[in-house]
């Protein structure tokens, strides 16, 4: 047999990485929402557009009713440049949790980084370079250490090192974002399936410990879905659905009834997991599940610019005497 020793590989330094993805690519918060109010009230009652309203409302009555509205992210939403607005979502206190997986929360410790992520995995998977940088790891490893000894989870551990290091970038990340403002943030990775498993820094222990403790907060939050909560699934296929599958069992095992809660998977192709997981078998009993099909970098400004264009209507009908 081949010795294969990890220890061994040969790492690049970020900065030497071609990046398909910069900062200043990114989202912008609008200057003005209140004309959007008029597109979204004209949009059909029917098939999507209907479904998108529904959505839109579940996810305002959630915020007006105190109730939680939980968001999971893939990596790809990362990359398509919409965090800010998610993050916007966060300090209003609209999202009450985020969700990822381990390639979400790798882009977002890049993009604070050095404002730049996603290489070309074709042609550095050629010559074996295919996520090979040492910052991302060096970091990442050191950040999960640390949180491991004091009893963090992973998301926590991760944002807590993007804040405490003050990395150029941080008020781009969703991890530190969600540390300074106190939210529960979550990260679930399975062994192999992220870059960072390939750096020589790796330790199963800690990643284990930390992603399990990350599961365990995640089952406190769906435990308070019951009743008006809100769940979002953006852009991941297979982990997060899966973890929520099983983060929902446990809840109701303990007997809280999550019960009557929405439910939506937001993707550019709807797949079996997200669409059995997520939309259709954790809603049987009680609740509604939607399926929203388009790119991310299109829907999510919808949908953020629909939920502010309704609340910003509201609150100016309140002030008016």
């Amino acid at each position: 047999m081949k010795d294969i020793d990890p220890k061994k590989v040969h790492l690049y330094s970020i900065k030497d990485r071609v990046h398909k993805v910069q900062i200043n690519q990114f989202s912008h918060l609008p200057k003005n929402v209140h004309n959007f109010s008029e597109w979204f009230n004209n949009l059909p009652d029917i098939l999507a557009a209907g479904d998108f309203k529904a959505v839109v409302k579940a996810i305002v009555y959630a915020y007006e009713h105190k109730k939680p509205v939980i968001v999971m992210i893939g990596g790809h939403i990362i990359k398509c440049g919409v965090t800010p607005l998610l993050i916007d979502l966060m300090k209003r206190g609209i999202i009450t949790g985020v969700v990822m997986n381990g390639s979400a929360s790798i882009h977002d410790t890049e993009v604070a980084m050095i404002g730049q992520t996603s290489e070309d995995v074709a042609k550095s998977l050629e010559d074996g370079t295919f996520g090979m940088v040492h910052e991302t790891g060096d970091f990442i490893h050191a950040a999960l250490k640390l949180g491991c000894s004091k009893g963090w989870g992973m998301g926590y551990s991760i944002g807590k090192s993007i804040q405490s290091k003050k990395l150029p970038n941080r008020s781009l990340s969703v991890l530190a974002n969600g540390v300074q403002l106190g939210l529960p943030i979550t990260v679930h990775t399975a062994i192999g399936t992220d870059t960072i498993y390939q750096h020589p820094a790796v330790d199963g222990a800690v990643m284990g410990t930390t992603s399990l403790k990350d599961f365990h907060l995640f089952v406190e939050q769906i435990s308070n879905l019951d009743d008006g909560g809100v769940l979002l699934n953006l852009g991941s296929a297979v982990i997060l659905p899966e973890v929520f599958l099983k983060a929902l069992t446990i809840a109701r095992n303990l007997g809280y009834p999550v019960r009557n809660f929405v439910t939506c998977n937001f993707d550019m192709i709807q797949h079996y997991r997200p669409r059995e997981n997520v939309v259709s078998r954790p809603t049987r009993t009680g609740g509604k599940g939607y399926a929203i099909t388009g790119h991310h970098e299109l829907m999510i400004p919808l949908l953020y610019s629909s939920v502010m264009a309704i609340l910003e209507k509201k609150t100016t009908r309140s002030k008016k005497p």
